[in-house]
């Protein structure tokens, strides 16, 4: 995580948030931390019950965090009044939920969905006559302006509700699950809608997904587990600077052709998660000893709290990053013999140094 200053345009520090169910507490946010720029497109991925969605809600205002700071545009969320929290969903924030009766009402055409939510935001007949025309050639819908969602396929639809969240000129646009009720081919045209908007309207973009390849198509990928950031996933140019957001190079179609690289996130007391299936490789239990060692830091399990290696154990390599932490399907390695895993135990985690 890189540090903290005054250009994030989403800050979060020690985000905590407790439910509270008749006599039982639920603890969804641990001390998340989180930071991103202005113009990135961020992915939140996890195991359900990790947060994520209790994270894109407090982003979204439509829950406040128990304690913690949570900063987005220069707003510190958690001191707003309920009426300021208000304007800032109205004036700041463009949702796409997952579900299309969430994102449009069934009796209405495409236009006056859209039109509905300007005139909800306080726009003028003609000011509101204008976004809608630009906002419908955006998503490429004009033709179907006067089609209502039942008339319209799934991707249509989805389209629509893109436009509907850009209603009030937000931004920050959050999205859970955008693409999951779409098949691929459609999923990959609404990412790269979504991509456009960006770079036409400046916005930074948050999603939930549980996708990895709708994850890949992102600048970034925060891992969350157990209420806390764990890793984060970034684009790295050749020369080793992380790409953000338009800073990223393409093949043309909008995806980034940059290395991939995983690391773990530490909190700000310096802590850090290091995901159980690596654990295990090295043989760390509850305990570690940790050396520095030349360009970095080198974690060893300590012998008298060591853990076997079981069959169960896998390296699932850079190209299933996200498998561990998320994804219940099977490892691509399972034919790998116990033998080769024992010899794989010392591939000890390295944690590079912030440049």
């Amino acid at each position: 995580m890189t540090e903290h200053n005054d250009e994030h345009f989403i800050s979060a520090a020690g985000l905590v948030k407790i439910f509270r169910v008749a006599d039982l507490e639920v603890v969804a946010l641990q001390g998340l931390d989180l930071e991103a720029s202005r113009g990135e497109m961020l992915a939140l991925v996890g195991p359900s019950g990790s947060g994520k969605s209790t994270l894109l809600n407090a982003l979204g205002g439509l829950d406040r965090p128990s304690a913690g700071r949570l900063s987005v545009d220069g707003q510190n969320l958690l001191k707003l009044t309920q009426q300021e929290l208000t304007h800032y969903r109205r004036t700041k924030v463009g949702f796409v939920w997952q579900q299309t009766a969430r994102n449009l009402l069934p009796y209405l055409s495409a236009r006056a969905n859209i039109e509905l939510l300007m005139k909800l935001s306080g726009l003028g007949p003609r000011e509101t006559k204008q976004w809608v025309d630009e906002l419908l050639d955006a998503v490429g819908m004009t033709e179907y302006a006067n089609q209502k969602p039942t008339q319209l396929s799934g991707g249509q639809q989805q389209r629509i509700a893109i436009a509907c969240a850009l209603a009030n000129k937000p931004t920050i646009l959050l999205g859970d699950e955008p693409t999951g009720e779409v098949d691929w081919p459609t999923a990959q045209l609404i990412l790269g809608l979504l991509r456009d908007l960006r770079e036409r309207y400046g916005l930074t973009i948050v999603m939930v997904t549980h996708d990895p390849r709708v994850a890949e198509q992102t600048d970034r990928v925060i891992a969350i587990r157990d209420g806390q950031t764990s890793t984060e996933t970034v684009r790295v140019e050749q020369d080793g600077s992380i790409a953000v957001g338009a800073e990223a190079s393409n093949n043309g179609d909008g995806v980034a052709q940059l290395h991939a690289e995983e690391m773990i996130v530490l909190d700000s007391a310096g802590r850090l998660q290091i995901p159980g299936d690596q654990r295990a490789l090295a043989r760390i239990g509850r305990r570690a000893k940790v050396e520095l060692v030349d360009g970095g830091i080198l974690i060893r399990p300590s012998e008298d709290d060591a853990i076997e290696i079981t069959e169960q154990t896998s390296d699932n390599g850079a190209d299933t990053a996200y498998r561990s932490l998320y994804s219940n399907e099977p490892p691509p390695d399972q034919e790998q013999s116990v033998k080769q895993k024992k010899q794989s135990r010392w591939r000890f985690l390295r944690l590079k140094r912030n440049s």
